[in-house]
């Protein structure tokens, strides 16, 4: 009988839908294990380009998110881990963006890009509009979430603005997946910005962005 080859996933970067399709998957889900063991409030992963970073945050996220569909990691090393699987799986609350398409030549149009990159990711977390849990002035903040004409003071703060109304519906800690973080301080450097903008998105990426992990 003739073997049926699975499909290559070129340029396919989600987790959930390369294994839904069944393409080529190295298993790499012991990642996840991996952090769970050496845990930590930050992590930086930092390798060369195609070597399946996105990948594996698609990954992370589809093991962490709430509600996941666990037939995601049927069959892989992970699944293996019943009670690491147990504890983690599906249970938190994930944000995640990605930067990587953030190429302004000015500053204002890099914050204009990485406001409907929130603006987008805050619109999947639309259901804590109607949570009992949250006030008046917490669905005020995160209906400033959802702008198009956000303010720069808002943009400065917004993940940490959602993760702290996540947590506060859920009752549970919230990862955030930052991809290609470092990008928009390339391009800025890149397009020649001036020196007080590049030192502000600087700033905003490091300062605003990395540190809100939960």
């Amino acid at each position: 009988m003739k073997q049926i080859k699975k499909k290559l996933p070129i340029g396919i970067e989600n987790f959930a839908k390369l294994q839904a399709e069944d393409f080529y998957y190295v298993d790499k889900t012991m990642l996840i294990k991996e952090l769970l063991d050496n845990w930590a409030e930050v992590n930086l992963f930092t390798r060369p380009r195609r070597f399946g970073k996105t990948l594996n945050m698609s990954m992370l996220k589809a093991f962490f998110e709430l509600n996941s569909d666990k037939n995601c990691f049927r069959d892989t090393r992970i699944s293996r881990e019943v009670y690491l699987c147990e504890q983690y799986m599906g249970k938190f609350p994930v944000i995640f963006i990605s930067l990587k398409s953030i190429s302004a030549q000015t500053y204002e149009k890099a914050c204009d890009m990485a406001i409907q990159i929130v603006n987008g990711e805050a619109r999947r977390f639309q259901y804590l509009l109607d949570s009992e849990r949250l006030t008046e002035y917490d669905k005020d903040a995160f209906k400033s979430l959802l702008l198009s004409d956000m303010k720069e003071s808002v943009l400065c703060s917004s993940l940490r603005i959602l993760s702290e109304l996540l947590e506060k519906h859920h009752g549970q800690k919230v990862i955030l997946l930052i991809d290609e973080y470092d990008v928009p301080l390339a391009k800025a450097f890149e397009k020649g910005w001036n020196a007080d903008n590049y030192q502000i998105w600087n700033c905003v990426l490091s300062k605003r962005l990395l540190c809100y992990i939960g």
